[in-house]
């Protein structure tokens, strides 16, 4: 079954950088888009960042982080990463990767990431 499992996750000062993981099974991940969402509890979840399939040759971010995140994966490790710099206390929130299967959404159980000020 598909399985997507996130890591990396951490508690940070800001400014601090953490580089997030998520590791895919199940599916032919070469073939599929995948994304990044994070959600504060209370609040709608965001997405992140989206990275396109194959050589992930297009990827696209949510304001709130372009210049300071990076999406990448690695189609021989099944997995994609999300490089996370200039951390702020607002970044604080769990992570989740997500992709769809024939109009199926499945997401991972998430990371949490804590940003001080």
């Amino acid at each position: 079954q598909v399985q997507l499992v996130e890591s990396g996750g951490g508690s940070v000062q800001a400014g601090g950088s953490l580089r997030l993981s998520c590791v895919a099974s199940g599916f032919t991940f070469r073939r599929n888009m995948m994304y990044w969402y994070r959600q504060v509890p209370g609040k709608e979840r965001e997405r992140v960042a989206l990275i396109t399939n194959a050589g992930g040759a297009y990827t696209e971010y949510a304001n709130s982080v372009k210049g300071r995140f990076t999406i990448s994966r690695d189609n021989a490790k099944n997995t994609v990463y999300l490089q996370m710099n200039s951390l702020k206390p607002e970044d604080t929130a769990r992570y989740y990767c997500m992709t769809t299967l024939s109009g199926t959404e499945y997401w991972g159980r998430g990371t949490q990431v804590a940003v001080s000020s």
